[in-house]
């Protein structure tokens, strides 16, 4: 019997891996976020790790781990929040959990590509707090999502889901990646992509390259009646910058659902108009929530008896 520590509490059901195998589940009594001391201490004394994209698993904290901790099994996608490579060199596991949230992410990007182009978050506000005084021909004028122009930036599970979704609404699709995909609709240039788009979706890994991707400059490139998605990472966006160019009038619209320094929201794109701003979401549904927690316990159950799982990050 192994001891796996969960740094937070997982949804009904998440654990159940964990209890089948047999494994003592070490957690905290309030469910409040452990600091990074405490991380320190607790790893210390467990054999594996369940984390959440809010965790720091740095050098130290790995380190701290050293020589019983095998894995760490992070419940996200992205593991921008693990340090691999410490993990890899020390010998330490990690695993994410891909494929499971890929749909549900989706229907909330396209969720947001809908609010932010028809300004219904605008329009709803107006209603529930009184300023709407009744139906006006000038009132509320969005942009059309049917026949409009989509590019969509990284081009995984993800991304991929988003566009099957756009050409149901009768949307043109392009596709940015490094590498041709060769699906039809892939455009090589980054700025290029951003200049023929009506809707901008955001769907890459957060990167050293990848940081601050779409800035003050990438911005200008796009159409003044453009709309701009991030359900990816929050640093891909330039925050201060994406509000300057909604106030300036640069770009139509926004919906964003991930920002730089989570849960702080830059001040000047909280006033900025016509946003779309969500609590970072994408994956909030009962059942992909309860089956990421599940997939990152497998992956755990599995390093532990010595086994390659599916969803292993490291070499």
């Amino acid at each position: 019997m192994a001891r796996v520590l969960v740094t937070r509490r997982l949804p009904d059901g998440g654990t159940d891996p964990l209890t089948a195998a047999g494994h003592e589940i070490v957690t905290t009594d309030d469910d409040a976020p452990l600091t990074h001391e405490q991380l320190c201490t607790a790893v210390a004394e467990v054999d594996a790790v369940v984390c959440l994209l809010t965790d720091r698993i740095d050098d130290a904290v790995i380190t701290a781990g050293v020589p019983h901790l095998k894995v760490v099994a992070n419940v996200a996608v992205g593991y921008d929040n693990v340090d691999v490579s410490a993990a890899a060199a020390a010998g330490v596991a990690v695993c994410n959990t891909p494929g499971v949230l890929d749909e549900t992410t989706a229907d909330l990007a396209f969720l947001l590509i809908l609010t932010a182009s028809r300004l219904s978050s605008t329009a709803e506000h107006d209603l529930r707090t009184g300023a709407w005084h009744g139906w006006g021909i000038n009132q509320y004028l969005g942009r059309d999502v049917h026949g409009a122009t989509l590019g969509v930036v990284g081009y995984g599970r993800i991304g991929a889901a988003v566009a099957r979704r756009a050409e149901g609404f009768g949307m043109h699709v392009l596709h940015h990646t490094r590498n041709d995909t060769g699906a039809p609709g892939w455009v090589a240039d980054l700025d290029a992509l951003l200049a023929e788009s009506d809707v901008v979706s955001l769907h890459v890994p957060l990167k050293d390259e990848t940081r601050h991707l779409i800035d003050a400059r990438r911005l200008q490139l796009m159409k003044p009646t453009a709309v701009l998605v991030n359900t990816a990472r929050g640093p891909v966006v330039d925050e201060e910058a994406l509000a300057i160019a909604l106030e300036g009038g640069e770009i139509f619209a926004a919906g964003i659902d991930v920002y730089e320094r989570e849960p702080e929201v830059h001040p000047r794109l909280l006033t900025a108009p016509r946003t779309v701003l969500l609590p970072h979401i994408g994956s909030a549904s009962q059942q992909t929530r309860t089956r990421m927690a599940q997939l990152a316990c497998e992956g755990a159950v599995a390093v532990l008896n010595g086994e390659r799982p599916p969803n292993l990050v490291t070499p």
